[in-house]
C-alpha cells in the first residue's frame, strides 16, 4: 500500500503576482513572466556534467553556477563549461529560482529540504532520497511550500515508452531485465535503488492498482549492497511484474515485456523502440504489406497476429525532462513525475530491499 498525500499540482496565477505573500522577491515573477528561470546545479560529476551541458542549451534557463565540495571535480567543471563555482550551498540557493540536484543520493534530502524551505523549485535525480522516511518528509514539505518539485526518472522519457502513449495499456504480466556492466560510480546505493527503481516507477505508472504482495531475492557480489536482484510484485487487480536488475553483467540489456488481453508489447530501452503484437479474430487489412501471420487453434479456428514497430520519437530524454520542468514553472503546469510518484517508487523499492535483507538474515 502507498501513502497518499493531497499534493498541490498547481497553484494560482495570483501566487506569481503577489510576492508579498510568498518567500520570493518581486524580480523573480518578472523573470517567470519572461520565461527565464535562474537555476543552479548541485553536483557536477558524470551525470551532473550532462545536466550542465543541457541547461546551457535550453533557452528558458539561466544557469547561474554550481556547488560541488569536491575540488578536483569542481575545477574540471569550471574549466570545461566556464561556469561559476559557488563556495557554499547557501549562496547558490540565494542566487536561484530553482535548483537541480544531481549529487550523490545520500545528500539529496538535506539539499532538497533546505531548498524547499527557501521556496525554491527543485529537480531531483532519482532516487528521491536516501530512505523512505526522508522521501515521505520531502512529499510533505513540497505540499506545504507549494513549489514545483520533479523527480528525474529519466526512463519515463525514453522514446520506447513515449511511443506507446496512445496505446491501450492494460498490463496483466510484466517481465523486465535491466542489466548493466559494473561501474563503481553507482554503488553508493543497492542495485534496487540504482537500476531497478527505473522499472518500478514505470510499472507503477502503467498498472492502475495497489501493490498486494512482494517477494524478492538478491546477492551482493562486488559491493556491500545487492548487485543483482529479482523481485516479484503482485497487484490487487491480478497483474504480476517480475523484475531482474544486475550491475555485474557482461553486456547491457534494458527490456520490458508486457502481456495483456489480446496483445504483447516489447520495449527495448537501449534501442529506444517498441514492438506491438495484437491478436485479431479476422484477417486484418494489410494494404499489400505482410505485417501479420496466422495461427491454427485446436478448435479448427484461426487467429491473426498483427505486429508493428511503434513510432519512435527521437528525443534526448534528459533534455526533455528538464524542459518539462521549466514549463511546469513558467506555465504553472503539473510536473510529469511528482515527488509523490518518486516516493511510491521508493516505498516499493524499500519493501524489496527488506525482503532481500530478511533472506540474508535467515541464512
Amino acid at each position: 500500500m502507498f501513502f497518499h498525500f493531497k499534493l498541490q499540482s498547481t497553484y494560482s496565477f495570483a501566487n506569481y503576482l503577489l510576492p508579498i505573500a510568498s518567500h520570493i522577491s518581486a524580480p523573480v515573477y518578472i523573470r517567470y513572466m519572461a520565461k527565464i528561470v535562474r537555476i543552479g546545479i548541485f553536483g557536477v560529476g558524470h551525470l551532473g556534467k550532462i545536466h550542465v551541458r543541457l541547461l546551457k542549451e535550453i533557452s528558458g534557463f539561466q544557469l547561474v553556477g554550481f556547488f560541488d565540495p569536491d575540488d578536483k571535480i569542481a575545477l574540471k567543471a569550471e574549466e570545461e563549461f566556464g561556469i561559476k563555482r559557488f563556495d557554499s550551498a547557501k549562496k547558490l540557493m540565494e542566487s536561484c529560482d530553482a535548483i537541480d540536484i544531481v549529487s550523490p543520493t545520500t545528500t539529496h534530502f538535506e539539499i532538497a529540504k533546505d531548498a524547499i524551505k527557501k521556496a525554491k523549485h527543485i529537480f531531483i535525480e532519482k532516487p528521491l532520497a536516501g530512505s523512505v522516511k526522508e522521501a515521505k518528509e520531502l512529499v510533505e514539505l513540497v505540499e506545504e511550500a507549494g513549489i514545483k518539485a520533479m523527480v528525474g526518472h529519466v526512463e519515463r522519457f525514453n522514446p520506447a515508452l513515449l511511443s506507446l502513449n496512445k496505446k491501450n495499456m492494460k498490463p496483466m504480466f510484466i517481465e523486465v531485465h535491466r542489466l548493466a556492466e559494473f561501474n563503481p560510480r553507482g554503488t553508493d546505493v543497492s542495485v534496487v535503488l540504482d537500476l531497478m527503481i527505473h522499472d518500478i516507477d514505470i510499472i507503477l505508472s502503467l498498472v492502475k492498482a495497489n501493490v498486494k504482495r512482494i517477494s524478492a531475492s538478491g546477492v551482493a557480489i562486488l559491493s556491500k549492497s545487492p548487485d543483482i536482484a529479482n523481485a516479484r510484485i503482485e497487484f490487487d487487480n491480478g497483474c504480476v511484474a517480475n523484475i531482474t536488475a544486475s550491475r555485474i553483467s557482461v553486456k547491457s540489456m534494458r527490456k520490458m515485456r508486457i502481456f495483456q488481453p489480446g496483445a504483447y508489447i516489447s520495449m527495448d530501452f537501449l534501442k529506444k523502440k517498441s514492438d506491438v503484437f495484437r491478436i485479431e479474430d479476422t484477417m486484418p487489412s494489410t494494404n499489400g504489406e505482410s505485417n501479420h501471420f496466422e495461427i491454427d487453434l485446436p478448435d479448427n479456428t484461426k487467429k491473426y497476429i498483427t505486429y508493428e514497430t511503434a513510432e519512435k520519437k527521437d528525443v534526448n530524454a534528459i533534455q526533455m525532462e528538464l524542459e518539462l520542468f521549466h514549463k511546469s514553472i513558467t506555465q504553472n503546469k503539473p510536473v510529469p513525475v511528482s515527488v509523490l510518484e518518486g516516493y511510491n517508487a521508493m516505498h516499493v523499492a524499500q519493501q524489496i530491499l527488506d525482503k532481500i535483507n530478511a533472506q540474508v538474515i535467515e541464512k
